[in-house]
């Protein structure tokens, strides 16, 4: 396993992190996760050297009002020794923070979640121009100074889904150790980017990256992708591209996968091994440019299927939706995407039966026009 130093803390962690927000779950309640599979997957991530794992307070759940079910899990999958072997992360939620003594309550209630004393890396969740000037005007700066200085917290964070002059903004504003951003080949001018990633290195900040294959949408290729990397001198698939393509800038600490079966983890964990700064080759880094050619010609809707837009309070499965939608385009109008969306309409409302509330599209972390987006599936499929 390679390792990184973490920005201008004394940390060393493993350039591959253990996203808890994806999962294996029974069935299709995001809250049942098969922890039997889970802590399998994570034990076998640390034993092979992953010591950064990161969670929040709604993954899993249900909502954004209430704690998901992924922080509770990590608390079991650290237990036998292994909470002393990690750094662990978790995220303060922000879009629930009126007050500094909110702040105080949800990190106490996440410290009894998590069962542990000291949450090792400490993000504000989701900064975006609604949320900052909240956490602002509620002191989010004396309430950071003191949970670091009575131990609750070791160093403080945050990620961000937002514009770059927004994130230079916030990484002036407080002498933060780490970030978290969305980064991958597709995602190099999207929310901070390439710009923000230099100036939050240059600031000395540990820098995590989130969305490295874009929800999965990277590992499946269309076939003019497939082509391209099929005349490549060195065989990868398209996952090992899009973590090598990351890990190949200097700027980046640690890359969060969000694996959901062993096999995904066993891959990134032999990627990991390999993926030394600037290691890819003008010619291979080309190649990377040629897929995202392909990909950013076809793709639609610009979804990660982070499912922050869910649940659906009609009961749409609006990830699935915009999934199916992509596939439709990116690969040639194959008519398993209207198969797909026939069997998704079966188990769930489909798109035409939005009513417009907009409630998915205050917590999209990409600026999607849900709304509208939906009324291009539903003229598509239905």
């Amino acid at each position: 396993m390679l390792y990184r130093n973490f920005g201008k803390t004394n940390e060393v962690v493993s350039a591959l992190g253990f996203g808890c927000m994806r999962l294996p779950i029974i069935g299709s309640d995001p809250t049942n996760i098969d922890e039997g599979k889970a802590i399998t997957m994570i034990r076998h991530a640390i034993d092979a050297g992953v010591n950064y794992v990161d969670t929040a307070y709604p993954y899993h759940g249900t909502g954004f009002t209430s704690g998901g079910a992924s922080e509770l899990f990590v608390a079991k999958a650290l237990k036998d020794g292994y909470r002393e072997r990690v750094k662990l992360a978790t995220k303060l939620p922000s879009w629930l923070i009126k007050t500094r003594a909110d702040m105080d309550k949800y990190l106490n209630e996440q410290l009894e979640r998590l069962e542990t004393d000291r949450i090792d890396f400490y993000l504000i969740h989701n900064l975006n121009k609604s949320v900052w000037p909240i956490l602002k005007e509620a002191d989010i700066s004396g309430f950071l100074d003191q949970a670091i200085k009575d131990g609750r917290i070791g160093y403080a964070g945050f990620s961000f889904h937002d514009q770059t002059a927004l994130f230079k903004e916030i990484v002036d504003y407080y002498d933060w150790s780490f970030c978290q951003i969305q980064y991958n080949y597709l995602d190099e001018e999207f929310q901070a980017g390439k710009e923000g990633l230099k100036y939050a290195a240059e600031k000395g900040l540990g820098i995590v990256i989130m969305e490295p294959l874009r929800g999965g949408n990277l590992v499946r290729l269309p076939e003019e992708a497939k082509v391209i990397i099929d005349q490549a001198e060195v065989k990868r698939t398209p996952a090992e591209w899009a973590l090598r393509w990351i890990w190949n800038h200097p700027e980046v600490s640690v890359v969060l996968s969000g694996m959901t079966t062993i096999d995904h983890v066993t891959e990134n964990i032999k990627v990991a091994q390999e993926a030394e700064i600037n290691s890819l080759t003008s010619e291979e880094i080309a190649i990377v440019g040629e897929i995202k050619r392909v990909f950013k010609e076809r793709t639609k809707v610009n979804c990660t299927a982070c499912s922050y837009c869910m649940p659906c309070p009609i009961g749409i499965n609006i990830p699935t939706c915009f999934a199916t939608y992509n596939d439709y385009w990116i690969f040639d109008g194959t008519p398993e995407a209207k198969q797909r969306y026939d069997i998704l309409s079966k188990f769930a409302a489909p798109a035409s039966k939005c009513v417009g509330c907009g409630n998915c599209e205050s917590h999209c972390p990409q600026g999607i026009a849900i709304r509208d987006e939906l009324k291009n599936v539903n003229a598509l499929f239905e």
